[in-house]
């Protein structure tokens, strides 16, 4: 009876260090969630924002938020502005710049956009896709006065841009539906299609033809000719567009549309993914 008392006792014993363990995971976990989201918050809204705001898009205690902020601070993963607003720190930068450096692929499209920005005259955009919007990763700007307000980590809704219906072309006519229903925004200058079904259709199309083209939907009097990057399996992982104004775009469209289709081309070539 002795031995079943001390038995229980030990199983017990154990039992609250297991579920001790658990629970510290379970704390660790949820302090590495709750700085993601603080973070992704900011990246996704793309602006700074104070500790109240993150902490009420968050859902978390201000308190919790202010000890979270504090500690990514410190530690360089966020910067703290002299209006007290929070963004994004150097040291995301340095991790995002050596995550860049050991993908080929983004070695390869960069040498391609600097050849086509030569070639062109113009300034050149690699861009791809976060969920239901377009991100610009890379660019070079062109040697005209022509100013381009999208920039590098520029993030805007799909159906804003030719790039951005290349980038689900591949996709099945359900799940591009589906996407543009949840994505699909007004865009500034009001001329972008939201209607799910005729964006799910163009971005097809232009996915069959490798070529995209938008005037005057994202910004006025600026045009997109864009061309999809496809890698092995046939899914369009990235888009390299050239950027200029509406006027030149058309009076050329064909030469600028040549040149962007035989720049994605060649980045699929030197990747081995021609055989898509």
């Amino acid at each position: 009876m002795v031995l079943d008392n001390k038995t229980s006792a030990d199983t017990l014993s154990d039992a609250t260090s297991v579920d001790g363990e658990a629970k510290a995971k379970r704390s660790r976990v949820s302090g590495i969630d709750r700085a993601l989201q603080v973070i992704d918050y900011l990246y996704e809204t793309g602006a700074p924002a104070g500790a109240y705001a993150i902490a009420k898009a968050v859902k978390a205690p201000l308190s919790t938020v202010y000890v979270i902020i504090d500690d990514l601070v410190d530690k360089n993963m966020l910067a703290r502005n002299a209006d007290g607003t929070l963004w994004l720190g150097a040291r995301l930068y340095h991790y995002g710049l050596a995550y860049a450096r050991s993908l080929d692929f983004m070695s390869v499209a960069t040498h391609e956009m600097h050849d086509l920005c030569r070639e062109a005259g113009e300034t050149v955009q690699v861009c791809g896709r976060d969920a239901e919007h377009m991100l610009v990763l890379a660019m070079a700007d062109g040697p005209s006065h022509f100013q381009v307000a999208s920039r590098v980590g520029t993030r805007v809704p799909l159906n804003w841009t030719a790039s951005g219906r290349l980038l689900v072309g591949h996709m099945p006519e359900a799940e591009r539906v589906d996407l543009f229903k949840r994505g699909a925004r007004i865009s500034p200058t009001g001329r972008a299609t939201i209607d799910p079904t005729e964006l799910a259709r163009a971005a097809k199309v232009a996915f069959d033809e490798r070529l995209s083209i938008q005037a005057g939907e994202s910004d006025y009097s600026v045009a997109c000719i864009a061309s999809p990057i496809v890698d092995s399996r046939g899914d369009c992982v990235a888009t390299i567009s050239i950027v200029l104004p509406e006027q030149k775009a058309f009076a050329d469209k064909a030469g600028y549309a040549d040149r962007v289709k035989e720049s994605a081309a060649r980045i699929e070539k030197v990747m081995g993914w021609r055989n898509h």
